[in-house]
Parts: C-alpha cells; sequence; structure tokens
C-alpha cells in the first residue's frame, strides 16, 4: 500500500504524550473528539508498528474517554484484525463516480412530492426586434433570446459565433473559460439552424449557447475539476445535464473554470477574476459559470453546489443563481465531492431564465439512484400574495438593513402585496456538522490523498483540500453517523418550519445558514438586490419547500420584476 509520505508538520512518533499530541492537532484545527484516528494514522503502511495497549490509553484519553486494562487488551487484537480489513478494502480501486451504498434523501417519512406534472406556463415575452448591432444580445435573458430565435429574428449560429467571440475577447482578463468547445458548438448550432428553419423548434433552449462548469463530463472534451492532477482527464461519456441540455437543443459555447475539486475560485490555470472588477475574485466554486454570465459570454451556465458553490459566485457576480432541492436533478457525469450534498443548478440573468432550465435538466435518472421524481409545475402568473412568505428577522442586521438593502428588499416585498411573517431557524449546532462534507469529499478523493498526487494542487494551505482531506482521515466512523442522526434531527425541525410557510426571504449568509439548507437539501434561489459603494452587486436570497421550486421562484420573479438590479451589467475592457 502506498502511504503517505512523512511532512515536516506530520504527527510525533512514539513514544506518545499528550502535551504533543494535543499540540499537532490543534494546529490542524481538530477537536479532542476526532482523535482515535490516531490510531490508523500511527500504524498506517508500517508492517511492525502495531496498535498497542499504551497506544489505546493515549487516543481515549484524548476522545474524552475511559476503558479498563483489561478491555484495552481484548481492543488491541480486534483493533489489528479491523486494521487487515481495511488494507482489503483499500486495495479494491474505486472510482470518484462510485456512491456508497448509503443514500441519502432529504424526504422524510410520510413526505410525497407532487408527482403530477400540469402545463408549464411561461411568460409572454415583450414583442422584440432584432438589435441593429448583434452583439447588444449578449446581455439579454434566455426568455428574450428564446424569442427571438423562434421567430427567426435571429439564428443559432449568429448567437454561437457572437459568444463565442466574446469568450475569446474577455477570457484573457476573466480566466473564466477551461476549455472552448468550438466545434461542438457550432456543430449543435448548424443542427439547430435547420431544425427551426424546418419548424421542429424544440422549446426555449434550442439554440441558445450556455457553458459548463468543467466537472461535468462532455465527451471528446477535457474534464478537469479544475485540478492540476486531472488537467488531462477525458471523460469517455456526456453526463446527464450535458445531454439533457443538447436534447433541448442548446448550444454548448465552452467548459467553464471551477475552483480545484470545486473549492473556491483558484483553480490550475490561476485565478478566475469577477466582471464587475477584474481585480478581484469571483467566488466559487461555481468562479466560471458565474464571472462568463455576469459578462454575457454565454446565455446561461450550469454550476454546482455541495456548500455554497452557487450562491457565492451568484452574489459576487450578480447574476441569478438557483440551487434545486437536492435529488431534483441527475449527478451522473459530475465530479462526486459529496454523495449527500452535491447539487447541479443554472446560473442565469433572470428568475425565468433559472425555470427554463431547470425545466430543461430535472427529472428521474435510472443512472443516479438519488433523483426524486418529482413535479415541477411552474406558473409565471402565480398571485404570490396568496403564498405564506416568511423572513429571517434575526438574520437582518443594521448592516444588512442598510449597505446590503435588506430593508429595501422587505419594502419591496411588501409592496407587492405579500404579508412577511417572521420566522427563525432550528436551533441546532449546524457550522458543526460541517465535517460531513469533508468526510464525504476526503473519501472521493482517498486515492488522491495517499498516492502525494494531492501536493500537485494549487492550494496547499490549512483551510485547502489537502489538508482538509488529511484532517478528515481522523474523524471516527461513529462521529460521523452522529452527525447525521442530528442532521435528521435537523431536517425534522425544517419540516415543521416549511408547515407554517412556502417561502422565506434572508441575506445570503451569517445567520441565514447557508450550511444548514444544504445539509436538508432545501432549494434556494439567490439575486441581486442593489449595489454597493464600490458598485459591486449585493443579493438576496430566497429559500423554499422541498421541490417547491416553483413556489420560490415565483416569489423571487415578483421580486425581480419590480426591481431593475438584474438589468444592469458590468462594463467590460477588451
Amino acid at each position: 500500500m502506498k502511504h503517505h509520505k512523512q511532512r515536516p508538520s506530520s504527527p510525533p512518533s512514539a513514544p506518545l504524550d499528550r502535551r504533543r499530541f494535543v499540540a499537532y492537532f490543534s494546529g490542524l484545527g481538530l477537536s479532542s473528539t476526532l482523535f482515535p484516528g490516531v490510531l490508523w494514522s500511527e500504524t498506517a503502511g508500517t508492517a511492525d508498528r502495531k496498535v498497542t495497549v499504551d497506544l489505546i490509553e493515549k487516543a481515549e484519553e484524548l476522545a474524552g474517554l475511559a476503558f479498563t486494562p483489561e478491555e484495552r487488551a481484548m481492543m488491541a487484537e480486534g483493533l489489528e484484525q479491523e486494521r487487515e480489513r481495511f488494507e482489503a478494502v483499500r486495495g479494491v480501486a474505486l472510482d470518484n463516480a462510485v456512491p456508497p451504498a448509503l443514500r441519502f434523501t432529504p424526504l422524510l417519512p410520510g413526505m410525497q412530492p407532487e408527482t403530477r406534472q400540469r402545463r408549464i406556463k411561461w411568460s409572454r415575452p415583450p414583442r422584440l426586434e432584432r438589435p441593429g448591432v448583434l452583439e447588444d444580445l449578449a446581455f439579454w435573458p434566455v426568455t428574450h433570446l428564446a424569442a427571438l430565435v423562434k421567430a427567426r429574428k435571429v439564428t443559432p449560429v449568429e448567437l454561437t459565433e457572437m459568444y463565442l467571440a466574446r469568450l475569446k475577447r474577455y477570457d484573457p482578463a476573466l480566466k473564466c473559460v477551461v476549455t472552448l468547445t468550438e466545434d461542438l458548438a457550432r456543430s449543435q448550432a448548424r443542427r439547430a439552424d435547420k431544425e427551426i428553419a424546418a419548424g421542429g423548434y424544440r422549446g426555449p433552449l434550442h439554440g441558445i449557447p450556455w457553458g459548463a462548469k468543467d466537472l461535468l463530463a462532455t465527451k471528446g472534451y477535457r474534464t478537469t475539476w479544475g485540478a492540476m492532477p486531472y488537467k488531462d482527464q477525458v471523460i469517455d461519456l456526456d453526463a446527464a445535464v450535458v445531454e439533457r441540455l443538447d436534447a433541448a437543443g442548446a448550444v454548448l459555447v465552452a467548459k467553464l473554470t471551477l475552483g480545484a475539486l470545486a473549492m473556491g475560485d483558484v483553480w490550475f490555470g490561476g485565478r478566475t477574476m469577477n466582471p464587475w472588477n477584474t481585480e478581484k475574485g469571483s467566488s466559487g466554486s461555481s468562479a466560471g459559470p458565474g464571472a462568463a454570465t455576469a459578462a454575457g459570454l454565454v446565455g446561461f451556465s450550469i454550476g454546482t453546489e455541495t456548500h455554497g458553490s452557487i450562491i457565492s459566485p451568484s452574489m459576487t457576480c450578480g447574476v441569478t443563481g438557483l440551487r434545486p432541492t437536492f435529488g431534483r436533478v441527475s449527478r451522473y457525469g459530475a465530479m462526486a465531492l459529496s454523495w449527500s450534498m452535491d447539487k447541479i443548478g443554472p446560473m442565469c440573468r433572470s428568475v425565468e431564465d433559472c425555470a427554463m432550465v431547470l425545466e430543461a435538466i430535472r427529472g428521474p435518472d435510472a443512472k443516479d439512484g438519488f433523483v426524486i421524481d418529482a413535479a415541477f409545475n411552474w406558473d409565471a402568473a402565480l398571485d404570490v400574495t396568496k403564498l405564506r412568505v416568511g423572513y429571517l428577522e434575526e438574520a437582518y442586521s443594521e448592516e444588512q438593513l442598510t449597505k446590503f438593502h435588506g430593508q429595501a428588499t422587505l419594502d419591496t416585498l411588501r409592496g407587492l402585496g405579500i404579508e412577511l411573517i417572521p420566522v427563525k431557524l432550528p436551533e441546532y449546532p449546524v457550522d458543526a456538522l460541517g465535517y460531513v462534507l469533508f468526510v464525504e469529499a476526503a473519501a472521493a478523493f482517498d486515492e488522491l490523498t495517499r498516492s502525494n498526487r494531492d501536493d500537485l494542487l494549487v492550494r496547499q494551505k490549512q483551510g485547502a483540500w489537502p489538508n482538509i482531506f488529511r484532517k478528515a482521515r481522523m474523524v471516527p466512523a461513529v462521529e460521523y453517523v452522529q452527525a447525521m442522526r442530528v442532521r435528521t434531527l435537523v431536517m425534522e425541525a425544517m419540516a415543521r418550519l416549511f408547515e407554517e410557510i412556502d417561502v422565506y426571504v434572508a441575506p445570503p449568509w451569517g445567520k441565514a445558514k447557508s450550511i444548514l439548507t444544504n445539509l436538508t437539501g432545501h432549494p434556494l434561489v439567490v439575486l441581486p438586490n442593489g449595489f454597493t459603494e464600490e458598485e459591486l452587486p449585493t443579493c438576496t436570497t430566497f429559500v423554499g419547500n422541498l421541490f417547491g421550486e416553483a413556489e420560490l421562484l415565483a416569489v423571487a420573479k415578483a421580486y425581480q420584476d419590480a426591481t431593475e438590479h438584474h438589468l444592469k451589467h458590468p462594463a467590460l475592457e477588451g
């Protein structure tokens, strides 16, 4: 077995003492309850290093446990057998695509989402004409682009060439593109032209250029996951989302950047920058989709979220991003980071754009057993005053109410005739449950850690993946299971909250607890609500009930229609 090489900051070798162990693991940011994993770190990869009674005693002290000498002796023999089992399991090759046998569902016992699908009711677009300069379409929402394409006032080939040209012109400053898919895009655009000319219009995404976060497999092109160890990786299949958008007639123009292995905005090619201020990053991990959509380089894009990876770049870049309910969209062909938390969703220029993309990509998939069959009964004209809308009163600090336009957001909603109901989130230590993500991520990239190829990742800091993966190896299985049990209690509490409301509005961070709704699987949409004094976008979020995207997006659309923040776009140079 390959074991991780000794590092300058590696744990102290025998003889072991409490002071040295506490100092080492405190430096890693681990609580004492996580330390039983040192048993395996101290013995891994060495034939002559055994699990001893003395080692167990030191580990139990750090874990806050107490065993008798007889119990320790009995444990030592059994733990040696467990180590042999670990070695046997490690001998099995596990591709990133292999999920665990235990499958998370956001639905509690007795819950049943609506399955009867009714006719989708889109907004009627205004009467639109082709602009004199084609590039003026760059920032138009999909709803408007689709109307022009359907009316044959602009062709998919024209849109595709326009967006490809913009990608080439502005990417040197933004660093938001991993790979241009020019050949594929032109082929798909020509096909769309012929179909539409022959009366075979597929729907609102037909002929619309889009960009994929580069953790979605695309046959014939690299899928790099933004990380140096995988920069030449080619996966010989199309992700389910890629297939469904192709079936909808959309045109893939680029594989867009993500922070390495879906964290931050730093990838192997540099840092993806914010179109509003190219001296600042675009946040992540859906860094490229956020920047490219905001900069008018694609009609829409697809991002993913595990903990904030759609919310944060959407907020930073001022786009409208939808994180659907866990289990709404197939993740087949997407890089796995956390099997119980990963979600795929659209990043667009309007709320109804998100609804259009969601309609195209949602639904069951035989290749992804986590997906749940649930209807999406979108009605753009839904009377939102009949919905119960809450707001997180305690989350709106004085700064949120003023600098980040929280008060104006609430006033706008009340002006629409919505009676806002003050609500509170469940009071559980949800921040502490973050190691659920870290443990699953460490399992997904276990081979990367044990092969030492984690050294190839650009970021090598305390809060970067290499260190997180190593720390996660110290989390006992019991602690992971206990966290999942607390997660059930949080889900039950959220279910009680949504017995009283349909949607709630909140600031994007702080007491709004992004980690909470990512753990429970609830859908969320983030959209612009103003600008700072530095002319950077600010945002608000709306959270809906499980599989309640239709109501969630209806409230968000009503707010967006009453404002013009999403119509502003950055002034790019180049």
